[in-house]
């Protein structure tokens, strides 16, 4: 497994559309985002017909003996002053027997507490900035099968258990603090190999459809060709998504265009870049990072054929 490669895909997942052009706290998309990837806590969720439980359903091939690593990830939001800043969750269940796995699935309980604070969360720099974090609970079942002769379909959900008083006159705003933001889950195999659910084997592809997948889509990542991890996001990937070898970085601006972003930072005011510097960790190192571009870097930016290749009659 690449796992370099797995990280970057996945923390795209996870930042995407956290945080958009121009970068600033004071701007409308930035203090009203939209969130994907939202496993609201279950009291709102039954109140306001929103999903309170995610479920990966993916197919392995091997023996008995193979094991899983399941990581769950996401954000933690936190209200500051008109603006939201995200802290990173992660929930690990390594080394899992699938054996065990299909004697009795596994429940495992997380939470992370109340926090207060009268500095930034997640950014030394950011002071006299009150914010406040409110507890997330949860629960993860992992479940297998035996489908037929070594094959296997595993069952991940996740729930979010948060207690939520007076749930149907809570606003999406408050809810919203008690949520996994961007949630999604990387499970690696170790002894056995992943299905492709998008592409899979014909003598397998009817099993494949039987998968059932809420709130998620299950892909391949890594080098292309290894089947041992799978990355279920809230978003449509395909098999092995890779991230441009041009983009310097996360601009996190959902489709992101580099180039486009990269060239509107620079002209932003002296008065807008002091407050996406001061607003967020993570706006302040784009800026750094445009700021510090070489004139090289950018003009990679502008556009790659890739590929292509000879047919008769020419390059298609």
């Amino acid at each position: 497994m690449d796992l370099k490669l797995v990280e970057r895909i996945a923390n795209a997942v996870l930042y995407e559309g956290y945080l958009l052009y121009p970068y600033r706290p004071s701007a409308i998309k930035n203090r009203r985002r939209f969130n994907f990837g939202v496993i609201y806590p279950r009291d709102y969720g039954l109140a306001h017909d929103e999903l309170f439980c995610v479920q990966t359903e993916c197919l392995a091939t091997s023996n008995w003996r193979m094991a899983f690593d399941v990581r769950l990830r996401f954000l933690h939001l936190t209200a500051r002053e008109g603006w939201q800043e995200a802290v990173e969750r992660e929930v690990s269940a390594p080394a899992l027997r699938l054996d065990d796995l299909l004697v009795e699935p596994l429940h495992m309980s997380f939470a992370f507490p109340t926090k207060r604070s009268s500095g930034a969360l997640c950014d030394p720099c950011v002071r006299g900035k009150r914010g406040e974090q409110e507890p997330i609970n949860g629960n993860i079942e992992i479940a297998g099968r035996q489908v037929s002769e070594r094959l296997f379909k595993i069952t991940t959900r996740v729930l979010n258990l948060t207690s939520m008083a007076d749930a149907p006159a809570v606003s999406r705003d408050e809810a919203l603090k008690r949520s996994m933001v961007s949630a999604h889950t990387i499970l690696s195999a170790r002894g056995g190999e992943f299905i492709s659910l998008l592409d899979p084997p014909e003598s397998l592809r009817e099993m494949a459809g039987s998968c059932r997948n809420i709130g998620t889509y299950p892909v391949l990542v890594g080098a292309e060709g290894e089947r041992d991890t799978m990355l279920s996001a809230p978003i449509i990937l395909y098999d092995y998504p890779q991230i441009a070898p041009e983009s310097a970085g996360d601009l996190f601006d959902g489709t992101e265009i580099d180039e486009l972003l990269t060239l509107r930072i620079l002209t932003l005011t002296d008065e807008e870049k002091r407050e996406m510097r001061e607003g967020d960790e993570r706006a302040r190192r784009i800026l750094e990072r445009t700021e510090a571009m070489p004139a090289e870097q950018l003009m990679k930016l502008h556009g790659a054929a890739r590929d292509l290749r000879w047919v008769e009659g020419g390059v298609r």
